[in-house]
């Protein structure tokens, strides 16, 4: 009797633990059904409420609600296009000129224009370069200043002596001074002049020439050719040493560039600085007088 009990206490044990065994995967498979079914019903419900609530502000700004306002929009689009390009500054033309061409030189021909204040532009050609080169002109004060008083000396406008002398040195090359003033025009050309404002001032336009073309060199140098650039620092301390450029004080800010730019060799950012600090001593002498 004990054990007949005993078999129906085991057995029904035995299927109580069969029974939660088998059933709870499945009441677990049912809430993660049920889970994922509201995860993904959520999102839907956000969005709806979302695109209904973004309906109403488009709407409402399809339109506006009086004249006032697209009065006011109107009047917001039309400062747009007005500034949407600023308008291009006003540029003096330029009132003298000067031209060289030598066909054998290394720089064959150089035509110079500035207005007034000594801004223009420099054009030259190259025998290494197919194309003629141009380059803005920036005259210093001083420069612009000699520059005009020779002009004036010549009374250039109203006179009308032919430079040329006697002698022929188209050797050398030609020259030619172009004045544009009052809607006059008048050019003079020759080669070699006796007349001593004549030569002065193809001697200034030389040392422009001279000294802007270096610039352009020295500029190339720094983007492309770098160990050229002590030659070309060689070259400029020459050319100050036998005063043949037109304004060495106003080299100064570039020469303190070369002399931190390190694409360029030590050697020549090196004398770079001593040429600054030298043109600098050399100033600071002439104020001194």
């Amino acid at each position: 009797m004990f054990k007949k009990r005993l078999a129906k206490t085991l057995l029904v044990g035995l299927s109580l633990i069969l029974i939660s065994t088998f059933s709870a995967p499945a009441q677990a498979k049912r809430k993660t059904a049920k889970q994922k079914t509201a995860k993904k019903a959520e999102p839907v419900k956000a969005q709806t409420a979302a695109e209904d609530d973004a309906t109403p502000a488009i709407k409402k700004n399809s339109r506006p609600e009086d004249e006032s306002q697209i009065t006011a929009i109107e009047k917001t689009e039309e400062t747009v296009k007005t500034n949407a390009r600023p308008a291009a500054a006003s540029q003096t033309k330029p009132i003298y000129f000067y031209e060289f061409s030598k066909a054998d030189f290394t720089v064959s021909k150089i035509n110079i224009e500035h207005d007034e204040n000594g801004i223009g532009k420099i054009t030259f050609q190259k025998k290494d370069v197919a194309e003629p080169i141009t380059e803005p002109l920036q005259l210093s004060l001083a420069t612009v200043e000699r520059v005009k008083a020779i002009w004036r000396a010549l009374n250039f406008l109203d006179a009308t002596e032919n430079y040329q002398t006697v002698r022929d040195y188209s050797n050398l090359g030609a020259m030619k001074f172009t004045m544009k003033r009052d809607g006059r025009t008048r050019e003079a050309t020759f080669n070699w002049t006796d007349n001593k404002d004549a030569k002065s001032l193809a001697d200034e336009y030389r040392k422009i020439g001279q000294q802007f073309v270096w610039v352009f060199d020295i500029n190339v140098a720094r983007e492309n050719q770098p160990l050229d650039a002590p030659r070309l620092l060689d070259a400029l301390d020459s050319l100050i040493k036998r005063k043949e450029i037109s304004d060495a004080a106003q080299m100064i800010p570039l020469l303190k560039e070369l002399s931190i730019d390190e694409r360029l060799p030590l050697i020549a950012r090196n004398r770079s600085t001593k040429l600054a600090e030298k043109i600098e001593k050399s100033e600071q002498k002439k104020e001194g007088k």
